[in-house]
């Protein structure tokens, strides 16, 4: 049974494991691209997102599956093809990245 410091301290640790999952979402040049992209272009397919990258579309396909998973990018269905689009995290890391540059 826990007691309440270690609750505490389980929530605490979720909390940096949840921090860990999004920054490994965007630690990754070509994830920092397909950001940028989307904030200039959005709702954009994969097929669109390797095409204007000039990346493989299973590269580009992996890299957005990451940045869904971590929260930074919403996806819509649209007959065969699914949209992407930056999520409110993500325009708040690409705010946080230009503070890094």
């Amino acid at each position: 049974m826990y007691n309440k410091g270690t609750q505490w301290v389980y929530m605490i640790m979720k909390g940096f494991r949840e921090l860990e999952r999004i920054v490994k979402g965007f630690a990754n040049h070509r994830r920092i691209e397909i950001l940028m992209l989307l904030k200039k272009e959005p709702e954009l397919s994969v097929d669109e997102i390797a095409g204007q990258l000039k990346i493989n579309f299973k590269t580009a396909s992996e890299h957005v599956r990451r940045l869904a998973i971590a929260g930074l990018v919403l996806k819509r269905s649209e007959g065969n093809h699914v949209r992407h689009k930056l999520s409110v995290r993500a325009e708040s890391i690409l705010k946080f990245l230009r503070i890094l540059e």
